[in-house]
């Protein structure tokens, strides 16, 4: 007989076409796992003294805990914003709902949600009396910086009161707005911007200007899915000095995040976490928990966004870190064909492993069947099986078995044992 070989040798000649095949397995799946979530992602912001540079800095906050970094890039406002993400410049940014109305059934941009309402302001000097947009045609008015979300919701607005853009129409907005408005050199300024904003406050407490109330704001809200109306209470400012000293009706588009479609969907998970801890708490008009929610949106909801919406934070985000949780998911798509494979193979390979062992002790027993049927039927003498007998014993005295299975082996050496001292019984009588 051949050479016997160390057990673990004959388990690795059973298993191991085994563990190739799983390998092989492994290697095939290991082609469709999904790619890494980026390091490093860019938003684009606005102003950078304005509310959307304050919450990317708080988002970024946020991602830096796990690991990523959110670059800002400061712009002029939405409409740029919207540019760049279409160009690929940046993979993110906050936008005011409503300044891209024409494209937003595209899915080359989604929205995550809406994260809170911006309220649209007209302000204007006394002695303007100005009752509704339709009184600024020919007026000297702030209407945004080009490029600002601000700048294309108010055309719009405009438009649609007949009030043509024209040479008294200033490309400002914000601070350098609310200076030229309390200084008199323009009628009226559009403002989007928070209630808290101290630029609000400073308005309301000009005596010579006046907030405008949008006594037609359901109108508005009709015609564009994208606008809410709000109420500023009466005092809600200042209860002191009763500012307002009306409850004023407002319009407000909602800023939203808004990603491009390639955005790798571990990173719209983190997001949708960090929009969350930013914007669940309430304000003078959101009530607590309200955003960011899944409406008043200026593109299509992504998917990964419905399913946070519908079912919280991905399973293994709960419990592990992002990057934990980021790796297991990419490689579960290798577990199906482990699963696949190492069912079966658990049920197959033990009995196979028992058979091969219990073949290596069983082959001797046809030896020593075949050496009593030469000896009985004279075609060897008795010292010719001696012979046979003695080197089948110290073949088997070579064969290695694990534990479990040498009491065969004992057994094997045993009947070895008995057809000797049975040829010595013949050899006696004879």
């Amino acid at each position: 007989m051949g050479n016997d070989r160390h057990p673990l040798q004959h388990q690795m000649k059973i298993y191991g076409p085994a563990a190739l095949l799983v390998l092989a397995a492994f290697v095939l799946a290991y082609q469709f796992i999904k790619p890494a979530p980026p390091d490093r992602v860019v938003m684009a912001t606005g102003g950078v003294d304005g509310a959307y540079h304050a919450f990317a800095k708080r988002y970024a906050e946020r991602l830096a805990r796990e690991g990523i970094t959110l670059e800002l890039r400061p712009t002029a406002g939405s409409v740029e914003n919207v540019r760049l993400l279409r160009s690929g410049e940046v993979s993110l940014a906050l936008v005011q709902g409503g300044v891209d109305d024409a494209d937003s059934a595209s899915t080359d941009l989604l929205s995550l949600g809406s994260v809170y309402y911006e309220p649209l302001w007209l302000f204007h000097r006394r002695e303007s009396a100005i009752e509704d947009m339709r009184d600024l045609a020919g007026r000297r008015i702030a209407v945004g910086r080009p490029g600002s979300g601000t700048r294309a919701l108010v055309s719009r607005l405009l438009a649609d009161n007949a009030v043509a853009e024209d040479d008294n129409w200033v490309g400002v907005g914000g601070g350098d707005a609310v200076d030229a408005l309390i200084n008199g050199r323009i009628d009226a300024a559009f403002l989007v911007i928070s209630a808290q904003s101290p630029l609000i406050a400073r308005l309301l407490r000009t005596p010579d200007v006046v907030l405008a109330d949008f006594t037609r704001a359901d109108a508005y809200a009709r015609r564009y899915p994208y606008l809410s109306t709000l109420l500023l209470p009466r005092g809600v400012v200042d209860l002191g000095a009763d500012i307002p000293a009306r409850p004023v009706h407002l319009l407000a588009p909602a800023a939203n995040i808004v990603v491009r479609h390639d955005l790798h969907p571990a990173v719209i998970q983190l997001m949708m976490q960090a929009a969350s801890d930013v914007h669940r708490r309430g304000g003078w008009f959101e009530r607590n928990g309200e955003f960011p929610k899944p409406e008043l949106l200026a593109f299509p909801l992504s998917d990964e966004a419905d399913r946070f919406y519908k079912n919280g934070p991905p399973f293994l985000q709960r419990y592990l870190p992002f990057w934990a949780a980021s790796l297991v998911d990419r490689l579960k798509v290798m577990l199906l064909p482990l699963l696949v494979l190492l069912f079966p193979l658990v049920k197959v390979m033990p009995p196979i492993y028992t058979w091969r062992m219990r073949a290596r002790i069983y082959r001797w027993y046809d030896e020593l069947e075949n050496a009593e049927m030469r000896l009985g039927s004279g075609k060897q003498d008795a010292a010719g099986v001696r012979a046979d007998l003695d080197r089948i014993e110290a073949e088997v005295q070579r064969v290695k078995v694990p534990l479990s299975f040498t009491d065969q082996l004992y057994q094997l050496r045993q009947h070895i044992e008995l057809v000797r001292r049975r040829i010595h019984a013949g050899d006696t009588r004879g």
